[in-house]
C-alpha cells in the first residue's frame, strides 16, 4: 500500500469537515451585514388592546409544486406570507424561499483525479423540536469502496433548524473516520443565549440567533448575495463561537454532471485556530438565483485539491412549513 497516499488521505478527510457539512463545506452562516429579510407583519408597534389578532397569523399560502430533477432550477412565482411564531417565541422571521422539505443534492467528491466518494445534503421531513416546527437538514458524507482501502468515512450530521427565524435548536454529529470516532449532540436554548452539551451539564453563552455548522450554510442561502460584499455569521461548534465570513467574489457560468448554472462565485472564511487558519481555501458555486444551490466546491489543501461536484439534485418544496 501507498503510504504516501495514505499521508495525503488524511488530508481530505480533514477537509472533509469544509465540504460535507456545507456548513463549513459551503460556507457558514451569517448575522451581522446581511440582515435577514423579516416578514411585513413582525413590527414593534404596540398590540391593540382589544382586537382580533388573527390577522397577524396569516397562514401560508399553499403551493402544489412537485420538483424533481428534471424540473428548471427557476423556483415557482409565490407570494409566501409568514405566519408570526407564538407569544413565548423569539420574534424573528425570515423569508426563505431557497429550501424546504423533500429537497435532495447528491455530489461527488474527489481528490486530485480520484473519485474519493459521495457527499449528500437533504432536508427529508419536517419535525418538531422543543414544540415549533423545523426543517430537517441532513447532511452525509461516505468513502468508496476504493478509498475506504486508505481511509474509511461513514458521516453523517444533522441540524433541526426553526422554520420560521431560521435559526438551530439542535445539532447531532457523528463522525467516522478511520479509527477516529465522535458523537457530538448539542442542544440551543436560543433565548436565553446558551448553547448545551451532554443534557444541560455543560453551557456556553452564545449570540442571538447563533447557528450551528450546518444550518449556517442553509441561513446563508436566503440572502441577497452581491459581488464584492461579505456575508458575516456568528457559528457555534465544538463548545466555540466563531465568526464565519462569506464574501462574494464574481459571477460566473459553470458546467458540472448535474447541468450548466450562473452561479455565484463565494468563499467561505471560518475564523478558527488549526483547520482553516488560512492553511486552505474554498470556493463555492451557488446558483444566481433565489435557490442559491451548491453546484461545485473547491479546495486547496497542503497535498492536492477537492472537489466536490454537483451530480443529481431534486428541489424542495419552497415556503412549506
Amino acid at each position: 500500500m501507498n503510504f504516501g497516499m495514505k499521508g495525503k488521505m488524511v488530508h481530505f478527510i480533514r477537509f472533509r469537515h469544509i465540504l460535507f457539512p456545507i456548513t463549513i463545506i459551503c460556507l457558514g452562516v451569517l448575522l451581522y451585514s446581511a440582515i435577514p429579510e423579516i416578514s411585513a407583519q413582525e413590527t414593534s408597534s404596540p398590540k391593540p388592546e382589544k382586537k382580533d389578532t388573527s390577522e397577524s397569523k396569516q397562514s401560508l399560502t399553499p403551493t402544489n409544486s412537485k420538483l424533481d430533477e428534471e424540473t428548471p432550477l427557476t423556483p415557482p412565482q409565490m407570494e409566501i406570507k409568514f405566519r408570526l411564531p407564538e407569544e413565548k417565541q423569539l420574534k424573528r422571521v425570515v423569508t426563505n424561499r431557497a429550501f424546504g422539505p423533500g429537497e435532495r443534492l447528491e455530489f461527488s467528491v474527489g481528490y486530485g483525479v480520484i473519485n474519493a466518494g459521495t457527499a449528500v445534503m437533504e432536508i427529508p421531513d419536517m419535525v418538531k423540536e422543543e414544540g415549533r416546527k423545523c426543517y430537517h437538514i441532513v447532511s452525509t458524507a461516505q468513502s468508496n469502496k476504493f478509498f475506504s482501502v486508505f481511509f474509511k468515512v461513514d458521516d453523517k450530521v444533522e441540524s433541526f433548524m426553526e422554520s420560521y427565524g431560521l435559526y438551530s435548536l439542535r445539532y447531532d454529529k457523528h463522525l467516522r473516520e478511520g479509527k477516529f470516532k465522535s458523537d457530538v449532540s448539542m442542544t440551543f436554548d436560543q433565548e436565553n443565549h446558551l448553547a448545551l452539551y451532554n443534557g444541560g451539564k455543560d453551557t456556553f453563552q452564545v449570540p442571538e440567533y447563533v447557528q450551528d455548522v450546518l444550518s449556517a450554510f442553509y441561513f446563508v442561502r436566503t440572502q441577497d448575495l452581491e459581488v464584492g460584499k461579505s456575508i458575516l455569521v456568528d457559528n457555534h461548534t465544538d463548545k466555540k463561537t466563531y465568526p464565519l465570513e462569506v464574501k462574494v467574489l464574481r459571477k460566473e457560468k459553470v458546467k458540472v454532471v448535474a447541468g450548466e448554472f450562473n452561479c455565484f462565485v463565494v468563499e467561505p472564511l471560518l475564523k478558527t485556530p488549526g483547520l482553516f487558519e488560512q492553511k486552505g481555501k474554498l470556493t463555492v458555486w451557488l446558483t444566481d438565483d433565489e435557490r442559491k444551490m451548491p453546484v461545485l466546491m473547491k479546495s486547496k489543501v497542503i497535498i492536492g485539491s477537492i472537489s466536490t461536484e454537483l451530480v443529481s439534485y431534486k428541489l424542495g418544496e419552497v415556503g412549506k412549513y
